[in-house]
């Protein structure tokens, strides 16, 4: 594995301090449910992909990646105390993934094992776009163990429970614990979306991928009409940049905003507005500000070969945010 830091200055370099280490203090604690995974990043010239035999890549990196792990790192990255659950395969690639959570100081009680664990491969085009091929048929037939979800829940400011099969059976009992829920649906198609209707019917902070949704007013309104335990309803659309719809009939919409240079690989970029935004939430419940953060973040990571590897520590981030900041409208969707 690498032994890259994945808390790095904008330039690259290393800041300095223990990645691994606890946040201390008042700090709020963000339980982070789903897959981790062993990823290889290939460089490809372009898509679609020739058949060939044998080709030899433009470059190909290998890491520990997936939703879980992105979102906790930023966590980390602003300070929040973390408790990681996931199931990890008995193999050589969860091998590879325990080692790698304990460097960051990730592998604790909510970290359990199971035969065989998920992975997955990325092509990456020369400009930036990606084609992901996440193999997580491993957790299809898995549940993660209520007992070990709820003790780690305790005294929890927020659930972050993606939407991995292996949590699924669990989200109306997550919802009677009066900790908010957070998830990114990712590519889901609209709110009659079979799989996804549990973390519609309990989830407090909902994001999801403009892909194959209607535009962020319609989405609103049919989201905030037949789930009304949602507050909080995000939309990640790629090169328009991203908008967030609140309850109260307020909907903040954020440019796009890359940072840093050309971009290398939009993998992850959804993943980083998702954390990003909640991390800032949780500390000033300020959607602009947290929309704003969660865009320019995104931005600044698709510059690099791995971008859940490489995260801004929040004053980093914040001088980025008020020198160019992305161009920003408040208006309504109701």
């Amino acid at each position: 594995m690498s032994p890259m830091s994945p808390y790095m200055n904008a330039d690259g370099t290393n800041p300095g301090g223990d990645a691994g280490a606890e946040p201390r203090g008042t700090s709020p604690v963000v339980l982070v449910a789903g897959a981790v995974s062993l990823y290889a990043t290939v460089g490809v010239r372009d898509f679609p992909v020739a058949y060939a035999s044998r080709r030899k890549p433009s470059w190909m990196e290998f890491s520990c990646s997936g939703v879980a792990l992105s979102v906790a790192r930023v966590q980390r990255a602003f300070g929040h105390r973390v408790r990681l659950c996931a199931l990890v395969g008995d193999d050589s690639a969860g091998t590879a993934v325990r080692a790698e959570l304990a460097r960051l100081g990730l592998l604790g009680p909510g970290v359990l094992r199971t035969a065989v664990s998920t992975t997955g491969v990325v092509l990456v085009n020369e400009q930036g776009r990606r084609m992901g091929l996440p193999h997580l048929a491993p957790l299809d037939h898995e549940v993660y163990p209520w007992e070990t979800l709820e003790t780690q829940a305790g005294g929890a400011d927020l659930l972050v429970l993606t939407n991995v099969r292996p949590l699924r059976p669990l989200l109306g009992r997550a919802a009677e614990l009066g900790v908010p829920i957070a998830v990114d649906l990712h590519q889901t198609d609209g709110p009659d979306n079979r799989y996804n209707r549990p973390w519609l019917e309990h989830a407090d902070i909902v994001f999801a991928s403009h892909e194959r949704l209607p535009e962020p007013e319609t989405w609103a309104r049919e989201v905030f009409r037949r789930h009304p335990r949602c507050g909080v309803l995000g939309v990640g659309m790629g090169a328009r940049g991203a908008a967030v719809a609140l309850r109260d009939g307020r909907l903040v919409r954020v440019a796009a905003a890359v940072r840093g240079g050309p971009v290398v690989n939009t993998s992850g970029a959804g993943d980083a507005l998702f954390s990003t935004f909640l991390a800032v939430w949780l500390r000033t419940r300020d959607p602009v500000a947290a929309l704003r953060a969660g865009v320019v973040h995104a931005g600044w990571k698709i510059g690099f070969r791995r971008p859940s590897a490489m995260t801004l520590r929040p004053g980093e981030l914040a001088a980025m945010c008020e020198d160019d900041p992305p161009r920003t409208v408040v208006g309504r969707w109701d």
